[in-house]
C-alpha cells in the first residue's frame, strides 16, 4: 500500500516571499522587542549595587589606612609651637643625623637589593634547571621561609656569629683568644647580611614561576643549534625572568627601606636608618613633628620606588610579549 502524501516542506521561494507561504521578510532581522519596565528598573539599580558593595571596603580602608597617613602628613607641618609651616622640615633637612640615615638606609637598601638579586637568580636557576635529590623539598622550604619574620634570621645570626657566638667561641677554643675575630655584625656588613640571607627568599619564589613557565622546546632548540649554555642563559632564560627579577628586586628594595626589626636586632647601635630614627624622634626623644618629617620621607621613597617598578615590569612585560 502506497505511503500516504507527506506534505512538502517549505522551500527558499517560499520562505523568502509571503505569496507562497513562507515568512514575511525581514522577520529573521527584526529588532528585538524594547525591553519592559522591570529590565529597565533593573538595569538602574545595577549601579546602586555595585556601589552599594564597593562602599564598605573604600571607607575601612580610607579609616584604617589613609586617615593615619593624612594626620601624620599634617602633623609634619605643624611644629611643636603650634601653626602651620616648613620650620620641621628644614630642621630635619638641615641635620646632619637626617642625612647620614637617609644615606645609610639608601646604601644599605641598594647593597642587599643586588645581593639578593644575585643569589636569587643562583639559587633560582639550580632550583629549576639543574636537578638534585631534595630540590623540591629545597622549594617547598623557601614558600615556608617566606612566613618567618626578619628577627628570628638576626637572632640565628647572632648565635653564630654574635660576640660568644658559635663562631668566636670555636676560635677562642682553639686559640685561646681572648674574643673571635667575628665582630661584623653590629656593622653595617652584618646588617647587609641579615637582610640579604632574609629577603633572598622573596626574588626566588617569583624566579621559580616565570621559569616553571619557560618553553623547554625553546632551551632544545638552541642547544640543538649549537648554543653554549652561557649563550642559553644570556640570550633565552634571562629575557623572560626580566619581568620577575623586576618584581623582586622592587619589592626586596622597597622592604629594605622600611627594615626595623634586623636593624635593632642584631645590635648595630652606630647604624641608623631612616625607621630607627622615626623610633628615635618619636618614642625616646618625643619630637613627634621630626618623626612624622622623617616617615613623610620615608613614604615618599616606597610609593616613588613602587611607581618605578610598576614601569619597569610594564616595560619588561611588553618588551618580552614584543618578542
Amino acid at each position: 500500500m502506497a505511503a500516504p502524501d507527506q506534505p512538502a516542506a517549505p522551500d527558499r521561494a517560499s520562505r523568502e516571499r509571503p505569496e507562497l507561504g513562507g515568512d514575511p521578510p525581514g522577520d529573521r532581522n527584526a529588532r528585538p522587542a524594547e525591553p519592559g519596565p522591570d529590565g529597565a528598573r533593573e538595569r538602574r539599580t545595577q549601579p546602586a549595587a555595585r556601589l552599594l558593595w564597593t562602599l564598605p571596603p573604600i571607607v575601612v580602608l580610607g579609616l584604617v589606612f589613609l586617615y593615619p597617613l593624612v594626620l601624620l602628613v599634617r602633623q609634619s607641618f605643624s611644629p611643636e609651637e603650634g601653626g602651620t609651616s616648613l620650620g620641621p622640615y628644614t630642621e630635619v633637612f638641615a641635620s646632619e643625623e637626617f642625612r647620614e640615615a637617609l644615606w645609610t638606609t639608601v646604601a644599605i637598601a641598594g647593597g642587599a637589593t643586588v645581593g639578593c638579586l644575585v643569589l636569587g637568580l643562583v639559587l633560582a636557576f639550580v632550583l629549576a634547571f639543574v636537578p638534585f635529590p631534595g630540590s623540591r623539598a629545597v622549594a617547598r622550604f623557601i614558600d615556608v621561609f617566606l612566613s618567618f619574620p626578619s628577627f628570628l634570621i638576626t637572632l640565628a645570626l647572632l648565635f653564630i656569629y654574635g660576640s660568644v657566638g658559635m663562631a668566636n667561641g670555636l676560635w677562642t677554643d682553639v686559640t685561646g683568644s681572648a674574643e673571635g675575630p667575628f665582630q661584623f655584625l653590629t656593622t653595617p656588613w652584618g646588617v647587609l647580611l641579615a637582610e640579604v640571607s632574609y629577603f633572598t627568599p622573596f626574588v626566588v619564589r617569583p624566579l621559580l614561576a616565570a621559569f616553571s613557565q619557560l618553553d623547554t622546546a625553546q632551551l632544545e632548540v638552541a642547544s640543538s643549534l649549537g648554543a653554549r649554555p652561557a649563550r642559553v642563559v644570556r640570550r633565552v632564560i634571562l629575557p623572560e625572568a626580566l619581568p620577575a627579577l623586576a618584581a623582586g628586586g622592587s619589592l626586596v628594595l622597597v622592604l629594605c627601606l622600611n627594615e626595623f626589626a634586623i636593624v635593632l636586632f642584631t645590635g648595630a647601635k652606630d647604624v641608623v636608618t631612616l625607621p630607627t630614627l622615626i623610633y628615635t624622634k618619636a618614642i625616646l626623644e618625643s619630637d613627634y613633628p621630626a618623626a612624622c618629617v622623617v616617615a613623610t620621607v620615608n613614604i615618599a621613597l616606597s610609593v616613588g620606588l613602587y611607581a618605578l617598578y610598576r614601569l619597569a615590569v610594564g616595560r619588561a612585560t611588553r618588551a618580552a610579549g614584543g618578542r
